[in-house]
């Protein structure tokens, strides 16, 4: 199985067939009972012997159920880890259904390993652009001073993805897109986005996310995704399961809380919209008081695409604003954040036209990575792996992330289960559910799509 879909990504021209074999020969595969002492222990073994006299770090990917996860964990912990060297244990979303579920989860976990041997995984969060926003953040002082309610408003991201909907073991059709998407990359993306300089690389952000209040039921819409008409083959999903998820999110802290009055209004903070393209695409809105948060779930079978679009307020007591007229492309700055297809980062900035009179126009400052780099450009997946292996947890949710993300969606999550919160229909191809667009209203918010 592993040798009929190996290939060369990196290295194809280069002995890929020898580079192939070579990588098979430390291959191997081994059948056993996973929940049971005597699987284990055929595991151990099967280690022990490729390990030799010298032992070995050892790391236990888990892409199991999730019924089956504390029962594998337990018994690894008990018959397969080393005792010659370190032992780290990766497990995949969800990270529990609820709050409740998850801290269940959380501490029969910690009964067996200690925090550091905890890595709760997700691959978007292994995007360079991911990274990337980081980097700019803290070690470029042109943005470090902007970075607050006064200067940022909207961030607009946009996560594209070639995969469906089902899962192996199925998640996804239980919790539908709040547990898939909305609780663990988009969470961690906020976070980064809001929280306070860290410092140190391993830098706590669980105070900002104790920061924001829970969901207001008021304020959220959640939609269901119906075949478009006239489409064959489409995908039909439950009208319980939410591929569509929009709210309004409170951050209560000196860096984004409250209202600042600035020539052109008033300034809520911050504005984050992030769309996630799977087969379906997942458009999610945010901003910080309130923040407002939009992710929807439509059929997309267009490229893989991530961006992040930092859009910045208008200038106070703008000379040129009787040259912008209505065009709302000049009336802000922007920092945006291209991965896939093309990884870059671009600054757009107004510029004079040249030639007689004052004419305005909107440009990009930019640095196209293939440009200028010639190395290639890791998986998410190599990114986090190699992470792992570094003792690196900074792209990781630990315990306490997982608990307060859980928390802040627990209204809602009472307002599903107790049918008070009902997904509205919505056509497959579409924007999402209609009421979306009173929400932002109620807010004063208008998308850059609109």
């Amino acid at each position: 199985m592993i040798a009929s879909t190996l290939t060369c990504r990196i290295d194809q021209q280069e002995n890929c067939n020898e580079k192939m074999e070579a990588f098979m020969r430390r291959t191997y595969y081994l059948n056993g009972g996973y929940d049971n002492g005597e699987g284990m222990s055929k595991l151990r073994a099967q280690m022990e012997q490729v390990e030799g006299e010298f032992g070995a770090n050892r790391i236990f990917y888990l892409s199991v159920p999730q019924e089956a996860l504390l029962d594998v964990a337990s018994s690894l912990a008990d018959n397969a880890q080393s005792q010659k060297g370190w032992n780290r244990i990766i497990t995949e979303k969800p990270f529990g259904s609820d709050l409740q579920s998850s801290q269940q989860l959380t501490r029969s976990l910690l009964l067996k390993f200690k925090e550091n041997q905890l890595y709760r995984i997700d691959h978007l969060l292994g995007r360079n652009t991911i990274e990337n926003l980081a980097v700019l953040r803290f070690s470029n002082l042109v943005f470090m001073p902007l970075w607050n309610r006064n200067y940022i408003r909207s961030v607009q991201v946009i996560l594209s993805e070639d995969l469906g909907l089902k899962t192996p073991d199925g998640y996804l059709n239980n919790s539908g897109i709040i547990g898939d998407v909305v609780h663990s990359h988009i969470f961690q993306t906020i976070a980064l986005l809001a929280m306070e300089p860290p410092v140190t690389l391993d830098g706590e952000d669980f105070e900002m996310k104790r920061s924001i209040r829970k969901l207001e039921t008021s304020d959220v819409i959640l939609g269901y995704c119906t075949p478009a008409s006239g489409s064959k083959g489409a995908a039909k999903f439950g009208k319980t399961m939410p591929t569509y998820f929009a709210t309004a999110l409170y951050i209560d802290n000196a860096r984004w809380d409250g209202c600042t009055r600035l020539s052109f209004g008033c300034a809520s903070s911050l504005l984050i919209s992030i769309q996630k393209v799977v087969n379906f695409t997942s458009e999610i809105h945010y901003t910080a008081h309130p923040s407002l948060l939009q992710l929807s779930m439509i059929v997309n079978f267009e490229y893989t695409r991530v961006e992040i679009r930092i859009q910045f307020r208008h200038v106070p007591g703008n000379l040129y604003l009787g040259h912008i007229g209505h065009n709302s492309d000049l009336t802000n700055n922007e920092l945006i954040l291209h991965d896939v297809p093309d990884e870059a980062i671009l600054v757009r900035v107004n510029n004079k036209i040249p030639g007689l009179g004052i004419h305005l126009d909107a440009s990009e400052l930019n640095l196209f990575y293939k440009d200028k780099y010639t190395v290639e450009v890791p998986d998410s997946y190599e990114q986090l792996l190699h992470d792992v292996i570094d003792g690196d947890n900074h792209l990781f949710m630990r315990s306490d992330e997982v608990a307060a993300a859980w928390n802040i969606l627990a209204p809602v999550l009472n307002a599903i289960d107790n049918n008070n919160l009902v997904p509205e229909q919505y056509e497959q191809g579409g924007r999402g559910p209609d009421k979306a667009v009173y929400l932002w209203a109620k807010h004063g918010v208008r998308w850059t799509d609109d």
